[in-house]
């Protein structure tokens, strides 16, 4: 047996391993199942693969599975300090006019100066008053028998905020009052007080006696006795901060600040308040917390990929249909109808596109454009915009393919023109145009982040991940809520890794000199 049997029946048929490079084995594949195998022998192109699929899979899939809407605001109960009541500590005399009388300014001037000066008289146009002293900083003024005022500094307070009391019954409520004594008779009408300064009238409680005046400044709020007492006792104690168990049962937190400018003891109380649930930290309720504007963060991450991804690809899908078009006519044709394309290349490639979409955007922030309309306008001028680059590949393409032999059989056979660059030429430039729209739909995504980031893109209430991370401007978010920015631009970086890597992938498995 020759050494050359030998070595063929040492290896059978279906143990003899075949290179990519040998002609049995290239014959055996389709173009496009060589393709494919070329493109999955690269690892980073399947790890690009896996990457988009997870994030359309995490955008779309996630969306639906995701309980809340893109839209949806949640709130919590804050507990703020709101101006609740005033309270005045009375050191000055109040007076009041008996019945038929007049004690006006002068007098009540004349009158402090008497009481100054202790003085049981003073006079007035010729007149002479008699100032009585019925008990410690009260008195009654006369002028000969007629009583015509009362000056005091203790004040009664009606339960009822609707009540009015008569001079005989302030006068004498007040001398009672003062002394210390229990009882009085006032109208005819026989009352009590009792060691808690509280008139009562035989029909019950009406009224109690403090030098704290204190008044709601909540419109149809009415304060408690017990609550007025408790702040007059904690302004005489100099205390400040105190709770107090309203008649509902509800404890109720008060703070007291004295303003020295106005003499007036200013009453806060906490009041339960539903705010939005802002920048609250990643829960079970909200695996990534929630945006400044209560909003959860995952679901907005989810629908801001559909956003990103529908502008990267519809921006991607516009650019190469003008390109296409535009680029095939200029190659095909040549001459003139070349010449004046490119010259149009040669002018979109002269405008500068980022001051131009600044410059845009902040036309649509000034024109108030709706933000579903602003989106569709920001992918037509990206789309607009991206062209030249493609009409170029395609032309260029166009221009080695037009002279071989098939495109002579094509014209020997009388096609139309457009058959010959739509149906013939375009289609040999598909696989240099998927792994430039591969390629591109990356920048694309970059692009209308770093746009909506500066404001000038995609509008609240739609979600982009550009947008989403615009929260980064602020230092105080940047630097305590890391869930508002790092997975938006975990996520960005991911997906156009992911579009690189696939089109590298396409390009190497397209490219008919990579080792097979």
């Amino acid at each position: 047996m020759s050494e050359k049997e030998i070595n063929t029946s040492a290896v059978s048929p279906e143990e003899e391993q075949l290179s990519l490079n040998d002609d049995r084995r290239v014959k055996s594949l389709s173009p496009g199942a060589l393709v494919a195998k070329r493109f999955f022998r690269n690892r980073l192109a399947v790890v690009g693969l896996v990457i988009l699929a997870v994030m359309f899979i995490f955008s779309y899939i996630g969306g639906w599975i995701m309980p809340y809407g893109q839209e949806q605001v949640f709130f919590t109960e804050e507990y703020q300090m709101k101006e609740y009541a005033g309270a005045t500590e009375n050191n000055e005399y109040r007076y009041i006019s008996a019945e038929g009388q007049d004690f006006g300014a002068v007098l009540q001037a004349k009158f402090t100066l008497a009481a100054s000066k202790k003085a049981d008289t003073f006079d007035n146009k010729d007149l002479v008053y008699t100032v009585t002293e019925l008990g410690p900083e009260l008195y009654t003024v006369s002028q000969g028998e007629t009583v015509i005022g009362l000056a005091y500094k203790d004040i009664i307070n009606p339960f009822d905020q609707n009540a009015k009391f008569s001079f005989n019954f302030t006068v004498a409520a007040l001398e009672a009052y003062v002394n210390e004594e229990s009882s009085f008779t006032a109208d005819g009408v026989n009352y009590t007080i009792d060691d808690n300064a509280t008139i009562a009238s035989p029909d019950g409680e009406i009224a109690y006696v403090s030098r704290v005046i204190v008044q709601s400044k909540v419109a149809g709020t009415t304060i408690s006795r017990e609550l007025k007492e408790l702040v007059s006792q904690n302004i005489e104690d100099g205390i400040t901060a105190f709770t107090y168990t309203g008649a509902d049962g509800v404890e109720h937190e008060y703070t007291m600040e004295y303003n020295p400018a106005d003499k007036i003891w200013s009453i806060k109380e906490a009041t339960a308040t539903r705010v939005f649930d802002m920048y609250s930290s990643p829960s079970s309720e909200h695996p990534l917390g929630t945006d400044k504007n209560g909003m959860d963060m995952l679901t907005r991450l989810m629908y801001g990929g559909r956003v990103s991804l529908r502008i990267g690809f519809i921006v991607v899908f516009i650019s190469a249909f003008l390109g296409v078009i535009l680029g095939g006519v200029s190659g095909y044709f040549g001459k003139w109808v070349d010449q004046l394309i490119m010259r149009i290349v040669d002018i979109f490639y002269c405008i500068p596109s980022t001051p131009l979409l600044i410059i845009l955007g902040a036309a649509m922030d000034g024109m108030r454009v709706d933000p579903q309309i602003r989106m569709l306008y920001l992918m037509l001028i990206l789309g607009f915009l991206g062209w030249p680059g493609i009409a170029r590949l395609v032309r260029g393409q166009i221009l080695s393919l037009r002279e071989q032999e098939f495109m002579t059989a094509t014209e020997s056979s009388g096609l139309r023109v457009s058959r010959r660059i739509f149906k013939h030429l375009i289609p040999n430039v598909i696989p240099q145009l998927i792994v430039t729209c591969t390629m591109s739909l990356g920048s694309t995504i970059i692009t209308e982040s770093t746009l909506s980031f500066l404001g000038l893109g995609v509008k609240f209430p739609f979600a982009s991940w550009g947008n989403i991370m615009n929260d980064v401007n602020n230092v105080h978010v940047l630097t305590n809520y890391w869930f508002i920015w790092i997975p938006a631009g975990v996520l960005l970086v991911l997906t156009v890794l992911g579009f690189n890597f696939v089109g590298d992938g396409l390009r190497d498995a397209f490219d008919p000199k990579m080792k097979r």
